[in-house]
């Protein structure tokens, strides 16, 4: 017996109901990410090693799929390294690609390639798959978009705040209530520093990046199990536990960080972008939160995390400034700041939510009835000139039962079925039924066009 066909967990089929509904969102962030004159461009799925490897962190390293080099990849390994099972070893050699893990390390490998053709500032969108060796669970796959802008080339902090508004706009179309949490890589640098724990910035941002997930008091525990002193914690809490509003948060950050430079600037930069959106005006919630950290590890001022309020679901966005990304690349000091809409979060939010538009999934404005080659011929015509005129426009391919061709628009919410028999033939008109209301029309081929083409 056959075995039954199935895809890897983590990964998903979508029918065309589910493509359109996907679509309607990939359409709206692209068209707001062209409102804000950026550019798109495509990357390969799989990316070098090379330039993957030591871009994510450890944990990331461990997350990267990694491609069989081709061929006989057991070529230049010898039995006693396939005895030793040193698995890291072992995959340098029998490895070189792997499939990208985000958009944003291979658009700065793009950088650096092709910078002499670039014209910087350089803006630009790419919507593309990315893949993660992660468990999968709720929300979280192992193949997923990514919708990605970044800008590179600008120091200006007015680039966060047109990503701030980008992202508001994005969520006021989609209409989905979202609260936006800001922080500074900055401000997590001079709390490092007040607390005298300096060198255990990486361990301090780990720990309190999943405060909402497991409390502060586990992660205390957490920061007492990396080495930090019980007056160090004292000293952090204050700082996890504030609340207000943002400038009341803005002005006890700039009481608790008075002794650190580097943390007074991040102070600075996050007053200028939040005051900025705020005299821009936006409909979503923007809130200082200083234990967002966001695991990676190349922010290094502002952070950006969005969640959706009506859905329990993780991150849905997020990005931040790096300032020397493309370095590693060898082009150091090109300062740079993006975010990444969580496609296939935002596609679980509004489907529990039921946030489509009612016509989202109607492709074909009208079937023609197919009555046998005569009258086919004609229909083809006239569907031919709707095409022209940017109305869809179907002709059912086979001259079936009238009861089937219905069942068929129907099943397809068409909402309107043109009939071409002999009578309108010799008329030169066309029987237009509304199927919603039942409703019949005879229509000249021009008015036909005028009227769906409205």
């Amino acid at each position: 017996m056959a075995q039954k066909p199935s895809i890897p967990k983590g990964t998903r089929d979508f029918s065309p109901a589910e493509m359109a509904r996907r679509n309607y969102i990939f359409d709206t962030i692209k068209s707001v990410f062209r409102l804000y004159g950026y550019q798109q461009i495509e990357t390969p799925a799989m990316e070098n090693l090379s330039t993957l490897m030591g871009k994510y962190g450890e944990e990331g390293d461990k997350l990267l799929f990694k491609i069989l080099n081709s061929g006989d990849y057991l070529k230049d390994i010898d039995d006693a390294e396939l005895t030793e099972r040193n698995i890291v070893k072992l995959q340098k050699k029998l490895c070189e690609k792997g499939l990208r893990y985000d958009l944003t390390v291979p658009f700065a490998r793009f950088v650096v390639q092709y910078r002499g053709q670039l014209q910087m500032p350089f803006k630009r969108y790419q919507i593309q798959p990315v893949w993660r060796a992660d468990r999968p669970q709720k929300g979280r796959y192992r193949e997923f978009y990514q919708c990605d802008a970044d800008v590179v080339g600008s120091d200006s902090l007015w680039n966060e705040i047109e990503l701030l508004s980008m992202i508001d706009m994005v969520f006021t179309r989609l209409k989905v209530r979202v609260a936006i949490k800001i922080n500074n890589r900055k401000i997590l640098t001079g709390i490092a520093e007040i607390i005298g724990e300096a060198d255990k910035i990486v361990d301090i941002t780990v720990a309190i990046d999943k405060i909402d997930k497991i409390g502060i008091e586990n992660v205390n525990e957490e920061l007492r199990s990396k080495g930090l002193s019980e007056e160090a914690i004292s000293k952090l809490r204050p700082l996890l536990e504030m609340n207000g509003s943002n400038a009341e948060k803005l002005a006890t950050l700039e009481t608790l960080l008075a002794g650190s430079e580097t943390g007074m600037k991040g102070v600075e930069e996050l007053r200028t972008v939040i005051e900025g959106f705020d005299r821009l005006g936006h409909n979503c919630e923007a809130d200082i939160d200083v234990s967002l950290a966001r695991g990676l590890n190349y922010y290094t001022g502002t952070i950006i995390e969005v969640k959706a309020l009506d859905v329990q679901i993780g991150s849905i966005t997020g990005g931040g400034r790096y300032d020397n990304l493309t370095g590693v690349f060898g082009m150091p000091g090109l300062s740079g700041v993006g975010i990444s809409f969580g496609a296939d979060r935002i596609y679980d939010v509004l489907n529990t939510l039921e946030l489509y538009p009612e016509n989202v999934s109607q492709s074909v404005k009208v079937l023609f009835v197919n009555f046998g080659e005569k009258e086919a011929a004609a229909s083809a015509q006239i569907v031919k000139s709707l095409r022209e005129e940017g109305v869809a426009a179907e002709l059912y391919p086979d001259n079936a039962k009238m009861k089937k061709q219905m069942g068929y628009a129907d099943s397809e919410h068409i909402p309107y079925v043109a009939i071409i028999g002999e009578t309108e033939i010799e008329e030169g008109t066309v029987n237009l039924k509304n199927m919603a209301d039942g409703t019949q029309e005879k229509l000249t081929p021009a008015d036909l066009i005028a009227k769906l083409k409205n």
